[in-house]
């Protein structure tokens, strides 16, 4: 039960960052974003992947749910970096733009 619960957990998570993704791509503009917040999150997502390799390592791995978590972390932190990535673009769009004015 508590992979279910794991599993549903990070794949709300995961369908939250294409909306986020695709807001910072379409908006051009780092405004309304934090990176710090970003960070944090990747780390957590880090602790999380960890997590889970100790437990193949351990021989704790039971069940397709517990890999089924297991690659939703890899897609959010794959997620989070493109918009960890966006973030950057945008900041550089803001200061090219800043530089016109």
């Amino acid at each position: 039960m508590t992979d279910l619960l794991e599993a549903l957990m990070i794949i709300c998570f995961g369908l939250s960052w294409p909306v986020s993704i695709r807001k910072s791509y379409i908006s051009r503009t780092a405004k309304g974003k934090s990176l710090f917040f970003e960070v944090f999150i990747w780390v957590g997502y880090v602790f999380g992947i960890a997590r889970k390799i100790i437990q193949i390592n351990q021989g704790q791995a039971e069940g397709w749910l517990f890999y089924m978590g297991f690659i939703f972390y890899i897609l959010n932190i794959a997620e989070i970096t493109i918009d960890m990535l966006l973030y950057a673009r945008n900041v550089r769009l803001d200061k090219m733009a800043e530089e016109q004015k």
